[in-house]
């Protein structure tokens, strides 16, 4: 039985097709930028809808060539904060022959420690998964499966819209920036004792971009950055980089030139929590929310 899995993201529109024993069949990612103005208006914009409509045709038609028999689509936190978001499901239901899910932070979290700990022996941990996405961020602390979890409103599409205005950022932009993250930390230090963690397992595109320019890699190529490992330094590094250069300068630099506009923002977040949280070194992860989502659908 063949399933597919497709997450709505923020920033990010993906599709995992897997057969029924789990082997990937398909994966896809295009960037659509769905919570474009979200975090000021409430609302999802006309034109970041179409754009998230297109790719999802897209995905439909590839999801019949695949003679898939179980879809589970869900969309996280552009969507979560849209007022006008059930009238983009029903137009994405036409395209997906399934209603798109809103699912709460604390299950998006649930998802992307299940994916993002795949394949590792739970011995290995406590583990501390972060995913960074463009609304929101997730931990969770576990090691079979999750002792503590909070989702925060906190990611690179909205801390760009925040505070990133000029191009590069001037100093004082990405100094609020850095206060707006410890201010969100505060929550995740209060839920979760990341004391306890022994590795830190970061996912979503961000950390997966710095993960491709750390390498110099050019193209998506998930076997060279699966299960690296990145320290503090390396992305200190990246973020004087990236944070001084132009958008068009970071397009260059960049496996997916689309994610120039809210990298730095990314980073930024990146760089906060490993400083806040004291975590000297954390370990990429190509699984993630999608890879979680396919095995719910297998089970």
């Amino acid at each position: 039985m063949n399933v597919a899995a497709i997450d709505i993201g923020t920033n990010s529109v993906r599709l995992l097709i897997t057969d029924g024993a789990g082997n990937e069949l398909a994966r896809e990612m295009q960037i659509t930028r769905l919570g474009q103005g979200v975090d000021k208006t409430g609302e999802l914009a006309p034109e970041a809808i179409e754009r998230t409509l297109t790719v999802l045709r897209q995905y439909g038609s590839l999801i019949g060539t695949h003679a898939v028999q179980r879809i589970r689509a869900t969309a996280t936190s552009a969507a979560r904060d849209a007022s006008n978001r059930e009238l983009f499901f029903s137009q994405a239901e036409q395209s997906l022959g399934v209603m798109p899910e809103c699912i709460p932070g604390e299950e998006e979290a649930l998802l992307s420690f299940q994916g993002a700990t795949s394949g590792l022996d739970p011995s290995e941990g406590p583990f501390l998964v972060v995913d960074i996405g463009g609304g929101s961020t997730e931990f969770v602390l576990g090691s079979s499966a999750p002792e503590a979890l909070i989702s925060v409103d906190m990611g690179c599409v909205r801390m760009t819209e925040r505070h990133l205005r000029d191009d590069p950022p001037h100093p004082e932009q990405l100094e609020a920036c850095f206060a707006d993250v410890r201010a969100t930390l505060a929550q995740v230090k209060r839920t979760i004792d990341v004391r306890k963690a022994r590795r830190m397992i970061g996912l979503a595109g961000t950390i997966t971009a710095l993960g491709y320019l750390h390498k110099g890699l050019k193209h998506y190529d998930p076997v060279q950055t699966h299960h690296m490992l990145l320290s503090q330094a390396d992305v200190a590094r990246m973020f004087a980089r990236l944070s001084t250069a132009t958008v068009e300068q970071r397009r260059a630099m960049l496996a997916e030139p689309k994610r120039a506009e809210v990298i730095v923002g990314g980073a930024a977040v990146l760089l906060t929590l490993l400083r806040e949280l004291q975590i000297d070194e954390l370990m990429v992860s190509e699984r993630d929310i999608l890879d979680g989502l396919a095995a719910s659908l297998r089970s």
